[in-house]
């Protein structure tokens, strides 16, 4: 069984993705195949092995980023069909396609899993400055999950007005567009100094979670990674 459907990555118009505004993001379907995308659905790693992140504080005055979450490791346990996908995500034809799209082969990929619950949202944020992007793929459907809850990424316009270290609310922002979150899609956006985005609170019954996975895209920085290693390495003994 195949799960990235490499025809329709090979689709994928770097440049128009490029010329995005107001940073580069596209919101495809299909980019799973369907048998995949329902193997993948159906054996999603349970939310009791998740660790529970809530209430944790986040740098310029945003709301905390309350979800549960599971950090992808080699070791980790995982169904076959998540092993088969993670060693599709790890092959040579998706880097191949991250490269394209994002125009630099100089990046590392790690991987993780977020469900979210009821009254939980991702506040407006810029990701880090080392990260590169990120690609989202979307887990709910209409088994399991309403529109109305929620659960749509928000691409937004700040017109170039907020510093990034700053806390502004959706509102505030000269507009937003949501991606759609049911199904086959997935979403692909890169860091600008603008790459505004969020979560609006969730509003699904108690027992149901927003479900992604996340592939994130880091800048490889060879130099600056040997410098923290070395310092770690001499840092005096307390």
């Amino acid at each position: 069984m195949r799960y990235l459907d490499f025809e329709a990555l090979a689709r994928m118009d770097a440049k128009a993705f490029q010329q995005q505004h107001p940073y580069p993001w596209a919101n495809p379907a299909g980019l799973l195949t369907d048998e995949g995308y329902a193997a993948l659905r159906e054996t999603l790693p349970a939310a009791e092995r998740f660790e529970k992140v809530f209430g944790k504080q986040r740098r310029h005055g945003q709301q905390p980023h309350d979800r549960l979450a599971l950090e992808y490791s080699p070791g980790l346990e995982l169904s076959p069909h998540w092993q088969a996908f993670m060693q599709e995500l790890t092959g040579p034809d998706y880097r191949q396609f991250m490269a394209r799209m994002l125009g630099t082969r100089a990046f590392n990929l790690r991987f993780h899993w977020h469900y979210t619950p009821a009254s939980c949202s991702v506040s407006p944020h810029c990701d880090a400055r080392e990260k590169l992007g990120s690609h989202i793929f979307y887990f709910n459907t209409e088994d399991d999950w309403q529109p109305e809850w929620g659960g749509q990424t928000v691409v937004l316009d700040d017109g170039g007005r907020f510093d990034s270290k700053s806390a502004p609310a959706f509102e505030d922002f000269d507009s937003a567009t949501e991606s759609h979150a049911m199904g086959n899609y997935s979403l692909l956006f890169t860091r600008r100094g603008n790459s505004w985005h969020g979560v609006r609170e969730i509003s699904c019954p108690p027992g149901y979670y927003r479900k992604v996975f996340i592939v994130v895209i880091n800048e490889r920085r060879p130099i600056k990674q040997l410098s923290k290693t070395l310092k770690g390495l001499f840092k005096p003994a307390a």
